[in-house]
C-alpha cells in the first residue's frame, strides 16, 4: 500500500469487518486512523474500537460513506436493503465493496444507485493473513479500482478475480469452508483423545497436520491424490483409515456440504 493510504469505512462492525480491518492494519499498511466503522449496536462499535486501536466508530452509515474512499458493505445479506435506505447519497468518489453472500452486482447497483461496486467473498482466516477470497467487478469499473481492491484483499491472504456467476461456488467452498475444516480438526482431536492423547496435545497435532497438509498442496503444486498416495503405504495404517473414510462417504459428504452452502448463497440472492 502506498503512503497515500485510502480512507476505509465499514458498514457493519461484526466479525468479518474486524478480521478484514486487522489485516489492512497489520499487513496492508493502512493506518488505523484511516478506518471508520458504523454499526447500530453500541456493543459492536465498542468492540471494534477496542480491537482496532486508533480506528473510529459511529452509528451513522452516511458519515462513513461521506468520509471514506472505500466502503466495505459488511452487513448481513438480509440487512443490505435497510443499509441502503439509511443513506441519502453515495458520492461518486466512493468505491463500494460488498462482502454479503448472494447479493448480485445488479441488485447492489439498484439498492445504492451506483455502479462503482465490487463483490467480494472473503473468509475468516483473513484475521491471520491467510484468507482465500475471490471478487467480481461491475462492468466498466476502472482498472485502478480493481487494483486497489486486489491490493487490499491481498493484505489478508490471496485474492482471485472470477466471473460473478462463480461467486456462489466460492461462497460454498472458501467462504463456508473454514467451518468444515474446523469440524474436521475437532473430530481429529477427539479421535486423539479417544486414543489416549491429552486434549491440548491432540488439538495442536490435529491443527498443525491440517495446516501442513494444506501448505504441501500449495508449495508442491502436486494433486492432493498424489500427495495422499505418498503417505499411503501398502497394507499400512493410512490405507486402513482411508478405507474407513471411503466407507463412510467422506468425500461425498464434503462435496454435498459445499454444494449446500453454494445453493444457500443463491437463495439469499433471490431473497
Amino acid at each position: 500500500m502506498s503512503t497515500n493510504s485510502p480512507r476505509i469505512g465499514f458498514l457493519g462492525a461484526g466479525q468479518m469487518a474486524l478480521a478484514m480491518a486487522h489485516g489492512f492494519v497489520a499487513r496492508g499498511g493502512v493506518p488505523a486512523a484511516n478506518i471508520l466503522a458504523a454499526d447500530p449496536f453500541e456493543q459492536a462499535r465498542t468492540r471494534f474500537a477496542k480491537e482496532i486501536s486508533g480506528a473510529k466508530t459511529t452509528a451513522s452509515n452516511q458519515e462513513v460513506i461521506d468520509q471514506s474512499d472505500v466502503v466495505i458493505l459488511a452487513v448481513k445479506p438480509q440487512m443490505m436493503a435497510d443499509a441502503a435506505k439509511s443513506l441519502t447519497k453515495v458520492p461518486g468518489s466512493c468505491l463500494l465493496i460488498s462482502i454479503a453472500a448472494g447479493i448480485s452486482l445488479d441488485k447492489l447497483n439498484s439498492l445504492f444507485s451506483t455502479k462503482r461496486i465490487i463483490r467480494v467473498m472473503p473468509n475468516t482466516p483473513c484475521l491471520v493473513g491467510l484468507s482465500a477470497c475471490a471478487f467480481s467487478a461491475n462492468e466498466g469499473i476502472s482498472d485502478e479500482d480493481v487494483t486497489l481492491t486486489k491490493t487490499l484483499l491481498e493484505a489478508t491472504g490471496i485474492a482471485v478475480q472470477v466471473p460473478e456467476k462463480q461467486l456462489d461456488a466460492v461462497t460454498g467452498l472458501s467462504g463456508s469452508g473454514p467451518a468444515f475444516v474446523y469440524m474436521m480438526i475437532e473430530a481429529m482431536s477427539d479421535a486423539g483423545v479417544r486414543q489416549g492423547l491429552p486434549r491440548a496435545v491432540a488439538l495442536q497435532l490435529a491443527a498443525q497436520t491440517v495446516k501442513g497438509a494444506a501448505e504441501m498442496v500449495l508449495a508442491t503444486g502436486q494433486h492432493p491424490a498424489a500427495l495422499k498416495d505418498n503417505v499411503t503405504s501398502p497394507g499400512g495404517t493410512t490405507i486402513a483409515g482411508v478405507h474407513e473414510l471411503e466407507k463412510k462417504g467422506f468425500r461425498g459428504a464434503v462435496i454435498d456440504a459445499i454444494s449446500a452452502a453454494a445453493e444457500r448463497s443463491k437463495e439469499l440472492g433471490q431473497d
